[in-house]
């Protein structure tokens, strides 16, 4: 009933709850307690192998295409710090040995163009400069090609924040994933959103 309660509160989806309790229910009952644990102890131990089960063992990697460059595109709420992920995940690539061009194509948000500049300086990763160009799926048409002149390995596409479901921006997601055909698309969401995130 507690954890019930607690997957609740947290907003995991009814359905979840349901099947991943008897899952427990099922592993726990009749299961021998090892001599150094109490009953509490071996419950605690079947819940955690479950929570690892349902959410992902281990961790994925990401897809690097064999003929360079590889596009990464960042989607997410507005706020959700996508921004911010675009410079850990470059200065990670960096550290592993690849050239990485950032690209701010959030032109509704001005302080995202400035905040990318300012990481690529301090990281001294290089920043795709549109110029006067304000339409986002051309910035990310011309930083692939100048990727592909420049032998960048990495693209980091740093789009715009959606409000919600907006028709409008997810259109043009759309697009700019039309237009240069991304080998990754990484979903950076607030670990709070619950639910809302499968919207």
């Amino acid at each position: 009933k507690e954890i019930r309660t607690a997957l609740i509160e947290a907003d995991v989806a009814l359905p979840v709850i349901k099947d991943f309790l008897a899952s427990i229910r099922e592993k726990a009952i009749g299961q021998e307690v090892l001599e150094s644990l109490t009953p509490g102890h071996m419950m605690v131990k079947v819940v955690n192998d479950e929570l690892e089960l349902l959410l992902g063992e281990g961790t994925a990697g990401l897809t690097i295409s064999p003929k360079p460059p590889t596009v990464i595109l960042m989607a997410g709420l507005q706020g959700s710090g996508k921004t911010t992920t675009c410079g850990k995940l470059a200065r990670l690539l960096k550290k592993d040995g690849k050239n990485c061009l950032l690209v701010p194509a959030d032109v509704y948000r001005p302080a995202a163009i400035e905040q990318l500049n300012i990481l690529g300086r301090d990281l001294e990763i290089d920043v795709f400069q549109a110029g006067d160009e304000k339409n986002p799926v051309e910035i990310c048409k011309k930083a692939v090609r100048q990727a592909e002149r420049d032998v960048k390995g990495i693209v980091i596409l740093d789009t715009a924040g959606r409000q919600q479901v907006d028709e409008e921006l997810m259109q043009e997601l759309r697009q700019i994933r039309d237009a240069v055909e991304p080998h990754e698309t990484l979903f950076v969401a607030d670990s709070m959103m619950g639910q809302q995130a499968a919207e």
